[in-house]
Formats: structure tokens, sequence, C-alpha cells
């Protein structure tokens, strides 16, 4: 390399570094935006309520824009490719790792193209028959399933959902037979659980609370690794005797790579904060959800430890991806 290249090397990533820092120093100089691409949802209802706890905190409009459209890909791909100044952010669901499962190829990397900032809610799966199912409890489930000559039906929001892979890990630590029912969201398979056209579903708890609290429908266990608050008297599976399974869908907030540390520092500082006011724990638990923030490193390897687990799920289940 040349003085003269050189010097121009230098001069580059001196003017970079310079405005790294004054980035850092100034953020945030304009309103911050968490895209998202699921309107209406629990992805929505949390990223709005951290926007307007950050809103206090930072000084600045922090507004929340979803963009629906291929189960949140389409809206991770542009926000990795976001300038990564801090004035663009992504709330994503557990999806963002199942994403890497179930489709061919995505055009972005779920962990190197992000920052992450930090985890913002978890919540279990519920197993739910109808009322007056024969089956009482999971063991007499399993036994059903393992016995039967006909596999239970159930059902889930759709091919390559999180509930549908995790009741194919079900089966497989179960060592049990389940037939897929796909549908397109919650109302429809409960009312065909209800009406007895399916056997069970292990879906997020929230669609079907009323009516187990009705006595329309029995919560058989949690997928947790821990009781659901909602549901305190309902055992995890893991009590019920399969250890082997623990699953709960997660929320959380990243960035584009790149991010500087002194921005994740000060976002997780406030995410974490924000995620322990009352008002914003009662909110997100009439989701559903429990308030669950992390640090970024912990975040990261619980995308990691997921995207190996539903990766391995797809491929021993023989899944089709889209």
């Amino acid at each position: 390399m040349t003085i003269l290249a050189r010097r121009t090397v230098l001069t580059g990533l001196s003017a970079l570094l310079t405005t790294r820092a004054h980035a850092e120093t100034t953020w945030p100089n304009r309103p911050i935006t968490i895209f998202h691409g699921f309107p209406g949802g629990a992805t929505d209802l949390i990223a709005r309520a951290l926007a307007e706890g950050l809103t206090k905190r930072l000084g600045q409009q922090v507004i929340v824009e979803s963009r629906p459209g291929a189960a949140g890909t389409l809206v991770a791909g542009q926000a990795a490719y976001a300038t990564p100044d801090g004035h663009t952010l992504l709330a994503v669901p557990s999806g963002h790792a199942v994403a890497v499962a179930t489709y061919n190829k995505l055009p972005y990397r779920p962990i190197d193209d992000f920052s992450m900032i930090s985890m913002t809610a978890e919540y279990p799966f519920v197993l739910v028959t109808s009322a007056d199912h024969s089956i009482r409890t999971v063991a007499e489930f399993i036994n059903a399933a393992r016995s039967q000559s006909t596999p239970l039906l159930y059902g889930s929001p759709g091919n390559g959902s999180l509930p549908h892979l995790s009741v194919e890990l079900l089966a497989k630590v179960a060592n049990a037979q389940f037939q897929h029912v796909p549908y397109r969201g919650p109302a429809q398979s409960a009312t065909d659980l209800l009406a007895k056209r399916i056997d069970f579903v292990l879906d997020p708890p929230t669609a079907y609370l009323e009516l187990i609290k009705a006595g329309r429908l029995r919560a058989l266990a949690v997928s947790g690794a821990k009781r659901f608050f909602a549901l305190p008297d309902v055992p995890t599976i893991t009590e019920a005797g399969i250890p082997e399974f623990v699953v709960t869908s997660w929320q959380g907030l990243i960035g584009p790579a790149g991010l500087p540390a002194p921005i994740v520092r000060r976002l997780n500082t406030d995410v974490a904060a924000i995620l322990s006011e009352p008002a914003v724990v009662e909110r997100l638990k009439a989701l559903g959800n429990d308030p669950r923030p992390s640090s970024p490193e912990e975040f990261r390897s619980r995308i990691a430890a997921d995207i190996e687990k539903w990766t391995a799920v797809v491929a021993s289940s023989k899944i089709e991806r889209i």
C-alpha cells in the first residue's frame, strides 16, 4: 500500500470514528421508530408500551410502525440494512428464530445482521382439550397418543408456526403420534375444539383463558419451565412426567448490526426499567406475557439456541420449508 493510499484509509477511518462518536454523544437527535411485522398482536402492543416509556426517558418521540408481510421477514430484512445510529429499532417475536427453520432462504442473517438489545416478554403454551373429553391428564393424553389406532388431531395457527413445531417436538420426546390440522388463527381452532372436531391444541393461552375459566375447555398442562401466572393450578408438562419438553415463546427488541455499544447499553437499561413499572407489568400480563428483560448476550444466546432447536425439529419431522 502506498503512503497516499494509507493516508486515505486512515483519514476515512478517522472520519468514520469521529462521526460515530458524535452520533453516540448526541443520540437521539430525532424521532426513533420501532418497526415490526405483526399489527394488532402482542408484538405491536408491547412495542407501544416500550415506545411510551422510551419517549419519556430519551426526550425524543418514539413511534411504532407496522409493516406486515411474510411472517415478519420483510420488515426484518429492511431493518437489517438500516443505518445503525439508534433511530431504527425492530420488535420481534420468537418467530424471528423459527423463520430460519421454516424458510428456505431469508434476505438477512437473523443474528449477525442485528444488534440484540433485550428480550421483553415470555410466555408458555397451554395444552387444552374440550372439557368433557375422555382425556383428563397429561398421562392419559400420552397414553392415548401411544395406544390409539388413529392419531389424536391437533390444531395450530398454521404450517410452520411455533405451536405446530412444538407439538412435533412433543411427539418426538414423548414417543407419540399426532395429526396436524392447520387453521388461520386460534378462534377457528377453539371452535373446533369445543365441537370435538379436534382433540387438543398447544397454543398461546390468551385466546383460551376465558373458555378454560368458564369450564368449557380443560387445560391439561403448560409448556414452560414454571407454572403460568394466569393458570396457577395447572401443572407444567415437565411436572406431568415429560422432563425433556420445555417450550416458551418470547418477544424482544433488536437493531441493525453495528449499533454503538453505548446506545445498546442505554436502551437495554431503559427497557429493563420500563418492564419493571407496575402499569407496564399489568399491561403485559393482560396479554398473557411475563415481562422478561435480559442482557444482549442472553438474548443472542436464546435466539441461537432456538434456531438450532427448531431447525432440528423441522428436519426430523420432514416439514416442508417455504
